[in-house]
This record gives C-alpha cells, sequence and structure tokens, in this order.
C-alpha cells in the first residue's frame, strides 16, 4: 500500500466463522463518544448513539484491524425495512407468485421456502412457506457495520468519521443499480449514457425527498409500486387530478406532494356554482 492508509467495508457475512462469531456476539461493545462499555441488547430502539468493538485483523499480506460498530437507529431501520419485505413474501405466497428477482438481492421472495419431498423422502408436489428461519438468520445483522483499516494506532471515533454514513451511500447505490435500473447501460453516445444517469439521480434524488417526507414509513419498493399505478385525469378548467386505488400510502403521497383529490375538485366546482348562483340572484 505504500504510504497510503486506507478503511474499507468488511462484509460480515464473509469473515471467517471465528472472526464472524465475534463479530455477532453482543458482548464487548463500547459507546464511541466516552468509551463506556455497553450492553446493546438492553438498549432501546430510539437510541441515537453509535457503539463499537475492536481487533486485529491480520492475514498473510495485511497487518490491519477489524471494527464492528453497532447503531440502534440503523438496527431499526433495517427491521422496519426487512417487516416490510416479508409482508410482501407473504402477499406472494397468498397469491401463489414466487418468482425470484434474480437481480435484486433485496428481492422479497428470498423469504420464501420449497420443499419438494415428504418426511418418508418421497417425491411430493413443491410446497412453498415463509422461511422463519431465513428471516431470523438475517435479524442477526441488523444495527452491525464493519470496517478494515491499516489504521492500527489511530482512535476509533476518527476512523468512523471517514467511515460514517457509508451504508447510506451503499444503499443509494444499490436502490440506483436495482429499483432504478442505472445498470447495465445499453447506449453509446456519450449524451444519452450522461442522459440516462442524470434520469437515475434525479429519481434518486426525489425518493430521498419522499422517503424524509413520509417518515421513512414506506420502502422505494412499495412508493414505486404506488406511482406506477398512478393515473391522471384532466378535468375541464381544473387541471389534473390524480387516479388512484384508495391506500394509506396514496394519501399519505397526496398529503406530502400537495397534490388535490377527486373530492376538493368536486367541492371547489360545487363551490364556484353556488357562488354563480349567489351573484345571479
Amino acid at each position: 500500500m505504500g504510504e497510503r492508509a486506507y478503511i474499507v467495508t468488511q462484509s460480515i457475512k464473509k469473515l471467517k466463522k471465528e472472526e464472524k462469531e465475534w463479530a455477532l456476539n453482543s458482548k464487548g461493545f463500547r459507546r464511541v463518544s466516552d468509551n463506556t462499555p455497553v450492553d446493546i441488547t438492553q438498549l432501546p430502539d430510539d437510541d441515537k448513539g453509535l457503539y463499537y468493538k475492536d481487533e486485529p485483523y491480520s492475514t498473510k499480506k495485511l497487518h490491519q484491524r477489524l471494527v464492528i460498530t453497532y447503531s440502534p437507529k440503523y438496527a431499526l431501520y433495517q427491521k422496519t425495512l426487512r417487516d416490510k419485505q416479508v409482508e410482501r413474501a407473504q402477499k406472494m405466497l397468498d397469491s401463489g407468485s414466487t418468482k425470484k428477482n434474480r437481480k435484486n438481492s433485496n428481492d422479497p421472495a428470498r423469504f420464501i421456502g420449497a420443499k419438494a419431498a415428504t418426511k418418508e423422502g418421497a417425491a411430493a408436489n413443491i410446497h412453498h412457506y415463509l422461511d422463519e428461519n431465513k428471516i431470523t438468520e438475517e435479524s442477526r445483522y441488523d444495527g452491525l457495520y464493519a470496517v478494515c483499516t491499516d489504521l492500527l494506532d489511530d482512535e476509533v471515533v476518527d476512523i468512523l468519521k471517514v467511515s460514517e454514513g457509508r451504508w447510506q451511500i451503499e444503499e443509494c447505490f444499490r436502490i440506483m443499480k436495482t429499483d432504478f435500473s442505472a445498470r447495465p447501460v445499453y447506449l453509446q453516445d456519450e449524451s444519452r449514457i450522461k442522459a440516462h444517469f442524470l434520469i437515475c439521480f434525479l429519481a434518486l434524488t426525489i425518493y430521498r425527498f419522499l422517503e424524509k417526507r413520509l417518515d421513512s414509513k414506506y420502502t422505494c419498493e412499495e412508493l414505486l409500486d404506488t406511482l406506477k399505478t398512478m393515473n391522471f385525469a384532466e378535468v375541464q378548467e381544473q387541471g389534473f387530478i390524480p387516479l388512484y386505488k384508495r391506500e394509506a400510502i396514496t394519501d399519505a403521497l397526496h398529503e406530502a406532494c400537495g397534490f388535490r383529490t377527486d373530492y376538493q375538485f368536486i367541492t371547489k366546482s360545487k363551490m364556484k356554482t353556488i357562488q354563480k348562483q349567489s351573484k345571479e340572484r
């Protein structure tokens, strides 16, 4: 690495067995702000602190350290996201549509398991079910984040300042690649390639705006599915009104974006008629 230092993301799932068990163990964490030992299992969901533990993690070629952080806020975010995906997985089971989207690592169908044999081992029809073991396994990683660095003597707080918010950046890349289909790019002209990524970036910006206005109550998939099913009708001299299936998410979008509903248009039209009749009298 020469004179350069590095801080890189480390997948906890890809750690060797011993290191993974250490990373997933709730013991040994300290509060970043004052280095106080903390039992992270006793922290409330609304805790805004950040906690860590670290140990040497050297390979044949590199002398480095592994830093594991835990954020209750991040854990709650991941749990909320997964709960919604589990709900969608159950709806897929109920409707009989269990096909997986191989391009999307966050596809709700990953929680759907399949059995193709009886207890006696005989051939049987494939039975799909909600895989509770898969759900439990994923929950073990909630709130945890890992980085490797060759800054062996630096304070953890300084290292984490560099990597702070990286999971949010990585999530943006995931959304761009999966939900907004930023890649692969089937274009050759440079101006069109730039236009493609500009549209994807604007879509991401609008999504983040909606996410904030809606207090992160809905996933990116839920918002996109709802927006794709919305249509608009032109009302003479009134403009356009959205047509939609009445659901909580559509009502929330209307309120967040200031859309006028069909009820408001009808009321406005009636008010104009009443005012006109009053003037005529």
